[in-house]
Parts: C-alpha cells; sequence; structure tokens
C-alpha cells in the first residue's frame, strides 16, 4: 500500500512537470490566437487524444460500465469541467490586469486553501501537511518575486481562481476512485472545450490560419497538458489525499522555470533555486507518515 502512495506521487510529479512545461507552449501559443481559442482547441485535441485509448480499454472490458454508473460518470465529468473552465477563465481575466509573478503565486495558493478547505470539512490534517504547504508557499514566492509582491486589483480575480483550482483538486480526490477515469476525463475535457469555445466566439475571433500557426504549443497543450496530464492526475488521486497532491502539484512552478531555462534561454538565479528547494522539502515532508507511540 506505501509502494503504491509512493507510484502514485511520483506520477502526480510527472504532472507537474508536464503543466509546467506546458506554460512555455501556452506562451508561444498567446502570440498567435486569443487565450478561450487556445484553451478551447487544446480541450478539444485532449479529448480525441482519449477517445481511442477509452474505446481499446472498452473492447478489452476493462470500460464495463451499468446505465447507472455512466450517468453518474456524466454528471460529475459536468461538473469538474464546469469547475476547471471557471477556474482557469478567472486566472486568465486577472492576468490581464498584473503581472506573470503575481499571478502565478496567487494561483498557487491553492497549495495552502485545499488542505484548509479539508479542515473546515471535518477532515484530519496531518500537521507535516500543514508544514510541507508552508515550505511550498515560500519557495514559490522565492520563485515568483524578485522586487517584492504588489497587489493589483486583477489579483482579486486571479486569487478567485485559486479558490476554484482547490475545489478542482479537492473533486477529483472525490471522484477519483469512479469506475473509469478516462471516461470522466473525457466528459470533463469536453464540457471545458464548448464553455471555451462558446466565449472565444463571442469576444474573439478564432481564425483557421492562427491556429494552425500555433500548432506545435497547442499539440503540446492539449495532448500532454490536458490527455496526458490530467488523466494522470485523476488516476494518482485515487490514492493520495488531495492536501497531499496539491503540494506535489504545485511543484509545476519549479519545472515551468525549468523549461524557461531550457527552452527559452531564461536565466535562474540563486533565489529561484533556493525556491525550488523549499518546494522539494515541502513535497518531501507532506509525504511523511507520523507513527502513533
Amino acid at each position: 500500500m506505501r509502494n503504491s502512495h509512493i507510484w502514485h506521487s511520483a506520477l502526480l510529479m510527472i504532472t507537474a512537470a508536464l503543466w509546467g512545461f506546458s506554460f512555455v507552449a501556452q506562451r508561444a501559443g498567446m502570440e498567435y490566437v486569443g487565450p478561450y481559442t487556445f484553451n478551447g482547441v487544446r480541450f478539444v485535441l485532449g479529448v480525441l487524444s482519449l477517445i481511442p485509448l477509452y474505446y481499446l480499454n472498452k473492447r478489452n472490458k476493462k470500460e464495463d460500465l451499468d446505465v447507472k454508473d455512466s450517468k453518474g460518470i456524466f454528471t460529475k465529468g459536468l461538473f469538474l469541467g464546469s469547475v476547471l473552465f471557471v477556474a482557469a477563465s478567472l486566472q486568465q481575466l486577472g492576468m490581464q490586469y498584473t503581472s506573470a509573478a503575481n499571478g502565478g503565486f496567487i494561483t498557487s495558493l491553492y497549495v495552502v486553501l485545499v488542505p484548509f478547505f479539508l479542515f473546515f470539512l471535518k477532515q484530519k490534517i496531518s500537521i507535516l501537511v500543514w508544514i510541507g504547504a508552508l515550505f511550498a508557499l515560500v519557495g514559490l514566492y522565492l520563485l515568483s518575486f524578485t522586487d517584492g509582491l504588489h497587489l493589483a486589483w486583477g489579483d482579486m480575480l486571479v486569487l478567485f481562481s485559486a479558490v476554484f483550482w482547490a475545489i478542482h483538486v479537492i473533486l477529483i480526490g472525490r471522484y477519483a476512485n469512479i469506475g473509469s477515469v478516462i471516461l470522466l476525463s473525457i466528459i470533463q475535457f469536453s464540457t471545458t472545450a464548448v464553455l471555451s469555445l462558446i466565449v472565444a466566439f463571442i469576444i474573439e475571433t478564432p481564425q483557421w490560419h492562427s491556429i494552425s500557426e500555433a500548432y506545435i504549443p497547442i499539440i503540446y497543450g492539449g495532448v500532454v497538458s490536458v490527455g496526458i496530464a490530467y488523466t494522470l492526475q485523476v488516476f494518482a488521486q485515487k490514492r493520495v489525499p488531495s492536501e497531499q497532491s496539491a503540494i506535489i502539484l504545485s511543484f509545476e512552478s519549479a519545472f515551468a522555470m525549468l523549461g524557461g531555462w531550457l527552452l527559452l534561454s531564461e536565466v535562474v538565479g540563486v533565489r529561484s533555486l533556493v525556491g525550488a528547494a523549499f518546494m522539494l522539502v515541502g513535497v518531501i515532508l507532506s509525504q511523511i507518515k507520523l507513527k502513533k507511540i
């Protein structure tokens, strides 16, 4: 059981890495298309990448669900997709009026919001999880800021998005043991894609030639960041509690720093490396089980 926990924690770290490198893809993709168009198309690709796997599993009778189970998965998938859409939309709106450093740090506040919400839901949280979350928060601050924290009114929108990211992590933890992880992911991504595209056609002007010019970032964002990473998250949270998952997933900021250094030749200073070290300590602390004497 302990080995299973470690394995699923490793899957969450892989998820964080895939999400971290997706920041590079998103920055590149935004040069050609609007944020809602980018999100809509990449979530469509995420769905398309999972459909063959779903039918392959169904053919091998690994997706043999009755009508009641299918309805339950459909309802939960719609809810998850709606929460995911709201989180991403609030984040994007807020990012128009604040700095990337502020936005990244405030979004990552879900690392402490998740155990905070679970505590008020009467769930017992280990003291080491609280300490680990604080270490991760300090690390995120060191990674994000060089000149201190300067709040803008757009930060409030990003803070609301962090609340929904925290809710999404908690819901994934509650729904992870549902009958079909792949079907749940497909419905979740389809919901987010449809809502994103509706908004895109209302406030943006999606054009095929612009989408085709951003095909590499969109393919990575769709197949890898959405299709693979979000599905790994659901699968991994079958064994890793939500409060620990949030700390591990927050490590995406460190991987984003690594991606910027490797792919965009961004300078990485000592402060950033110390921040990444703090986050790693936080992840390790959150995984330790206290034994009763």
